[in-house]
């Protein structure tokens, strides 16, 4: 038996990959209940974290801790990991509901994809096989990752901005949640000098901050590098 996903990590457990691959919106259930991509989406997440993180953390360029962690949700974010699922095939692979179309699926679908490979991978193999598929299959954001290493990016370059333009720091304001504990996204605003600037979603606070400043440095004028 092979799967789709063969070149990328040769499962041992061929369900553990068809899994991964079924989205909620296929609407697959068995005996026991639903059976779709969710909960490997959540275990997916979290090891996708600690790689992402450990590998930054290793670096001899020993990062500051706020480096690291932009650097991180550059990495992990939305945009990063539909770019990664786009590039190797798992829309065309994917189980999907009729609702959606598979030439034009959303980041949020993608991603969601994306981490529950990570999580299949990591139960099939452990976390040595999911560290290789991570570093194989996000490279080029890794690599763009350290390259902007030293830059002010949003939060930080934010940050600076409004030191010198309010005589303080932002404030960053939850203004909506969605989803239940296994698949959240929150809607953040930045405010500063009296103003709420446009607000960004984010899986989570942290993410959603990072696009929130990229938002409000767009509206204040400035060139910003998400």
């Amino acid at each position: 038996m092979t799967t789709p996903l063969d070149h990328l990590h040769p499962f041992t457990d061929e369900a553990l990959c068809a899994l991964a691959l079924t989205h909620a919106s296929a609407g697959v259930s068995d005996g026991s209940g639903r059976r779709d991509n969710e909960r490997l989406e959540f275990l997916g997440d979290t090891v996708l974290d600690l790689v992402v993180a450990e590998a930054f953390f290793h670096d001899r360029a020993r990062y500051p801790e706020g480096a690291l962690t932009e650097m991180k949700a550059q990495v992990v974010s939305r945009k990063a990991l539909a770019g990664a699922a786009s590039r190797i095939g798992l829309a065309e692979h994917a189980r999907i509901g009729r609702g959606l179309d598979r030439r034009s699926l959303s980041r949020s679908v993608l991603a969601n994809l994306y981490e529950g490979v990570v999580g299949a991978v990591y139960l099939d193999a452990g976390l040595e096989a999911a560290k290789t598929f991570v570093h194989d299959t996000l490279r080029s954001e890794l690599a763009e990752a350290r390259a902007r290493g030293g830059e002010a990016l949003p939060k930080q370059a934010f940050q600076e901005v409004c030191q010198r333009e309010f005589d303080g720091p932002p404030i960053y304001e939850v203004l909506e949640t969605r989803g239940d504990a296994n698949s959240r996204a929150f809607k953040v605003a930045a405010r500063a000098g009296g103003e709420r600037f446009p607000s960004a979603w984010g899986r989570t606070v942290k993410e959603a901050e990072h696009w929130a400043a990229f938002e409000a440095l767009l509206s204040l004028g400035y060139e910003a590098k998400p």
